[in-house]
């Protein structure tokens, strides 16, 4: 009855590390997305930026 026992925690161990696997790659790859998001948005603003500057200059 204690190797049964043990197994059965062993199983459902293992379940949660995967579902927690699963859940933090989720995160990373959302986390992913918006920093590339953020980086668009930033290279879009720097170019408006510097098109602004340069046709004060003109």
């Amino acid at each position: 009855m204690g190797a049964t026992s043990s197994a059965v925690h062993i199983g459902f161990f293992s379940t949660f590390v995967f579902f927690f696997y699963l859940i933090l790659t989720g995160l990373g790859v959302y986390c992913l997305v918006l920093f590339i998001r953020l980086a668009h948005r930033g290279i879009r603003a720097l170019d408006l930026y510097i098109e602004e500057k340069t046709k004060s200059r003109l």
